[in-house]
């Protein structure tokens, strides 16, 4: 299904599709800016999604990506819950089983909160308050589930 396909979403459905693209784009420009490798965007199986796939040094990183406006409410990490982090292990398992890699898996997450909103509803960056990006590494492993 495309994701700028109105015909599927409500208005609501389809701006809260663009915003988490909009702020996977962002992590991912800040994941190579810090020298990843980006492999791959979006890998869907029937366990879930994987936001991004990168390599760096010895680890193949599967990256979840949080967006919010801010952290008032709670860190954008803490909605990585237990069933969360089983889909997206169980996701990464069948992505290792289809790309052979002597790489070491690694779980991270990017919390990316856009202050005011603008930024995020205008698509380009340009508008609204400086972006901030929260990078955990190694959130959580296979052994912590």
């Amino acid at each position: 299904m495309d994701v700028l396909n109105k015909e599927y979403y409500t208005k609501s459905q389809l701006n809260k599709k663009l915003m988490g693209r909009w702020g996977e784009e962002r992590a991912a420009e800040y994941l190579k800016n810090k020298g990843y490798k980006i492999i791959g965007l979006n890998f869907s199986c029937r366990f879930g999604e994987i936001d991004i796939i990168a390599s760096y040094g010895v680890y193949v990183v599967f990256a979840e990506v949080k967006l919010r406006k801010d952290a008032s409410f709670a860190r954008a990490a803490e909605s990585v819950n237990r069933a969360k982090r089983r889909r997206l292990t169980a996701a990464a398992e069948i992505w290792l089983s289809k790309n052979r890699s002597m790489l070491q898996p690694r779980f991270d997450v990017l919390e990316v909160y856009a202050p005011d909103g603008r930024g995020v509803y205008t698509l380009d960056g340009s508008a609204g308050s400086p972006i901030e990006i929260n990078h955990i590494e190694n959130a959580f492993s296979r052994e912590d589930l």
